[in-house]
C-alpha cells in the first residue's frame, strides 16, 4: 500500500532540509579552512598584497633576506586594507632619500611624512610633539657624557637609540653606520622630517597593542635619570595593570579610559588616551604642565589648560577633590626641589665658575659630575616619583638622595674649592637645621620618636 502523498511530500521535504544543512556546514567547513589557510603569514602576505609588493614578499621570501617583516606585516591592519610595501616605501626620482632598487624607486627610511599620507591628524600631533624634537639633546650636557667623556660608538648605540640620530646616505641612497639603523623618536630623516613612529609602533606590524603596552614607553623610559616605567610599575596604577592586564583591551579600535576599560591606566591612556569628553592625541605634552627634566622645573606654556585636560584624565577614575589634592602636593614637591636645592645649587655653581675656581670645560672638575647628577639624576627621580605616585622614588630613590649627596658631598666639595662659597645657602630657613637644633626642638622630636614607637633613641 503506498504512502500518501501528504507524508511523501513532508520526507522530500525534510531530505533537501537536510542536504540543504549537510551543504551549509560544509561551506562554513571549507570557509573556514581557507581562511585558516589564507591568515598563514606567507598566505596572507600574497592574499593581501598589490603586484608589486608581492614582488618585494616573493623575492625576500626566496633570498631569505628580513623574511620575518613579511611575516609581521601579513598580520598587520596595512595588510587587511591592501596596504603593501610600495605605499610605504616608494620614493620619487627628486626625493633626497630615493634608493634605486631592483627595478624600483624607494626609501630605506620611511618616515612621518610617509605615514602621513594616510595619518595626517596623528602625524601633526606627533611632528608638534616634543618626542619629535627629541633629537635636540645634541649637544647638551647628556650628549657631551656621551660623546666625548665616553665615545661616539658608546652614544650610537645608547644616547641616539632613544633620541634619534641624523640619518646620513651614501651617494646610492643606503643608510652609513653609526647613523643607521635607528629607530629614535626623535631621528632626523633623510627627507628632512623628524621622529619615527616605528619607535612605539614597531614595523611592520604597526601595533596598537603593542604601543599601548607600557614597557614600550619603558625602552627608553627607564633607568637613573628618568625611571617612569619603574615608578610606573610601582605604583597602584602599574600593580592594577599587573592584576589586569588581560582586561585592558589594548587591541581596541575604541579604547576610552571610562568606557571601554576601567581597570587601570597605562602611559598612553594619561598622556594620549581618549576619554569620553576629549580626543586622544599624538602630543605626549598635551596634557603635561610641568617640564621635569631640566635643572629648574618649569611650568608649561598654557600649563593651566593641560593640567586641566590631565585632571580630567585622573576624574575618569578619582574624585575631583582627590585629584586636586594631589596635584597640590604633586607641585609642592617641585616648588621644594627648586627652591630648597636647585637654586643654591646652582648660585653655588655659577660663584665657583666666576671666581675661577672650576674651569668652562664640562665635566672636567669633580664637582660637575656630583652637580649633575644631583640634579639630572637624583633631582629628576624625586620629581618624577611624585608626578607619577611612586613614593619610594619620591622618597629614597629621590628625595633622600637629593638630601644626602647635597649636604654631605655637594657642599663639602664647594667649600673645599672656595671657603665661605656657601656660607649664603645655609643661612636660608630651609638649612637652617645645619646649625644645630635647640634643646626644645631635639626634645620635641625625641618625645615624639618615643611616644610613637615606645622607645627611646640612643
Amino acid at each position: 500500500m503506498s504512502e500518501p502523498a501528504g507524508a511523501m511530500s513532508l520526507q522530500f521535504k525534510k531530505l533537501i532540509v537536510a542536504l540543504f544543512a549537510v551543504a551549509f556546514i560544509a561551506a562554513v567547513v571549507m570557509v573556514g579552512l581557507m581562511e585558516k589557510e589564507r591568515h598563514k603569514p606567507e598566505k596572507a602576505a600574497v592574499a593581501y598584497a598589490d603586484a608589486a609588493s608581492r614582488k618585494c614578499i616573493d623575492c625576500h621570501e626566496a633570498k631569505h633576506i628580513a623574511v620575518d617583516w613579511n611575516r609581521q606585516w601579513a598580520q598587520s591592519r596595512h595588510a587587511a586594507k591592501g596596504i603593501g610595501c610600495i605605499a610605504c616605501h616608494e620614493a620619487q626620482p627628486t626625493d633626497p632619500d630615493k634608493w634605486e632598487h631592483e627595478g624600483f624607486i624607494l626609501t630605506h627610511v620611511p618616515s612621518p611624512s610617509d605615514c602621513a599620507k594616510c595619518h595626517e591628524q596623528i602625524t601633526k600631533e606627533f611632528t608638534e610633539s616634543h618626542h619629535a624634537s627629541a633629537a635636540q639633546f645634541i649637544g647638551s650636557l647628556d650628549n657631551i657624557l656621551g660623546e666625548v667623556a665616553e665615545g661616539g660608538p658608546a652614544a650610537n648605540l645608547g644616547c641616539r637609540q632613544c633620541h634619534g640620530s641624523e640619518v646620513k646616505l651614501d651617494g646610492n641612497g643606503i643608510p652609513v653606520a653609526g647613523t643607521w639603523p635607528n629607530t629614535g623618536i626623535g631621528r632626523m630623516n633623510p627627507d628632512g622630517s623628524h621622529g619615527t613612529c616605528t619607535a612605539c609602533h614597531t614595523r611592520h606590524m604597526f601595533s596598537k597593542q603593542q604601543a599601548r603596552e607600557p614597557r614600550t614607553c619603558g625602552r627608553c623610559h627607564m633607568g637613573p635619570d628618568h625611571p617612569q616605567i619603574e615608578i610606573f610599575e610601582e605604583s597602584k596604577h602599574g600593580i592594577m595593570f599587573t592584576a589586569w592586564r588581560e582586561k585592558m583591551k589594548l587591541d581596541a579600535d575604541e579604547w576610552i579610559v571610562g568606557k571601554t576599560y576601567t581597570h587601570a591606566p597605562v602611559c598612553a591612556t594619561c598622556h594620549m588616551g581618549a576619554t569620553p569628553t576629549q580626543e586622544m592625541t599624538h602630543d605626549v605634552g598635551a596634557r603635561i604642565a610641568w617640564t621635569l627634566r631640566p635643572l629648574f622645573s618649569k611650568r608649561q606654556d598654557k600649563w593651566e589648560t593641560k593640567r586641566a585636560a590631565m585632571a580630567a584624565v585622573c576624574q575618569e577614575c578619582h574624585a575631583k577633590t582627590w585629584v586636586a589634592n594631589y596635584f597640590k602636593m604633586y607641585d609642592n614637591a617641585v616648588d621644594l626641589w627648586n627652591s630648597k636645592f636647585a637654586k643654591p645649587a646652582s648660585d653655588i655653581m655659577d660663584a665657583l665658575k666666576a671666581s675661577g675656581k672650576i674651569t668652562p670645560t664640562p665635566f672636567d672638575d669633580n664637582i660637575e659630575w656630583t652637580f649633575y647628577e644631583l640634579w639630572h639624576h637624583e633631582g629628576r627621580r624625586a620629581r618624577m616619583g611624585a608626578s607619577m605616585m611612586g613614593p619610594d622614588f619620591t622618597q629614597w630613590h629621590g628625595f633622600y638622595e637629593v638630601a644626602k649627596h647635597f649636604y654631605t658631598k655637594f657642599l663639602k666639595e664647594a667649600n673645599e674649592l672656595q671657603p665661605g662659597v656657601i656660607d649664603p645657602v645655609l643661612q636660608m630657613p630651609e638649612h637652617a637645621w645645619k646649625k644645630g637644633m635647640t634643646p626644645e626642638q631635639i626634645k620635641a622630636m625625641l618625645d615624639f620618636y618615643q611616644q610613637r614607637y615606645g622607645q627611646k633613641v640612643q
